[in-house]
């Protein structure tokens, strides 16, 4: 898929992955739906790449020309703000023809000691939003026979590291759900993708639900990937609409 003049969804857009994919998108020519809590960030980053209005749920730019960002404050574990966010970006832009679902936390807490509450916090966020999300454009991106999903997963699930095991959980779910939605979706012209980003230089560890000076103390001294970096292979998989994509080094398993 060819990413000039699309319009792409990006979710846990105000830092990080999302926050460089937005750039780079941007950059390639897309339009771009910002989504994340923090209002603020998302206002400065749209302002930055283009924008026409603050965060809203209604995006505040109607058929504007020459926009190229919104700004939609959205919770996607809240299911009336997710479907606000779609219709925001339709509003917008009149359709919508990526979604990238990389909003996520962590959690590092061994299997014994995980918190239930945390464990279907990390669920909720991790896995049952980004099914949100997809239930609620696959729709739009049906009736306009083109379309791709990228879900972001993590490296970490190719170990069995310890105080991992909750946090891997809900990724490989998300990994095996995108798999099968991507063959049911066969003929369709919508296509889902995983993405696998190695360890990357975002706030993800300052903000791990629990368990943070454990997964600090876990990555000391490995050699981070910068957002640029895993936004490059975001846009690549758009482009390619490949099953998956891994940035983890080959001494882990991976093919890079």
């Amino acid at each position: 898929m060819d990413i000039e003049d699309r319009v792409v969804i990006i979710t846990g857009a105000s830092s990080g992955i999302g926050e460089a994919t937005a750039r780079a998108a941007v950059a390639a020519g897309a339009k771009v739906v910002l989504a994340a809590r923090r209002a603020d960030r998302l206002c400065d980053l749209a302002a930055e790449l283009g924008g026409a209005g603050g965060a809203s749920g209604s995006g505040g730019a109607s058929g504007s020309d020459g926009v190229r960002a919104i700004a939609v404050a959205c919770d996607v574990t809240d299911q009336a703000q997710v479907s606000a966010l779609v219709h925001a970006a339709l509003e917008a832009f009149g359709r919508i023809d990526v979604v990238v679902n990389n909003a996520g936390q962590g959690l590092q807490a061994e299997v014994e000691q995980i918190g239930l509450d945390d464990f279907r916090a990390i669920l909720e966020l991790n896995l049952v939003a980004p099914l949100a999300v997809m239930q609620a454009v696959l729709p739009i991106l049906r009736r306009q026979g083109s379309g791709a999903i990228v879900n972001v997963s993590s490296g970490t699930t190719f170990g069995d590291v310890p105080g991992t095991g909750g946090y891997v959980a809900s990724k490989i779910a998300l990994e095996r759900l995108s798999a099968i939605a991507r063959n049911e979706l066969k003929g369709t012209g919508v296509t889902v993708s995983t993405l696998i980003p190695f360890a990357t230089d975002t706030e993800f560890l300052r903000s791990i639900r629990a368990g943070r000076a454990d997964a600090e103390a876990m990555t000391e001294g490995a050699v981070f990937d910068t957002p640029d970096q895993v936004a490059v292979a975001v846009l690549d998989l758009i482009r390619t609409q490949a099953p998956r994509l891994d940035l983890v080094p080959t001494a882990y398993g991976g093919s890079r």
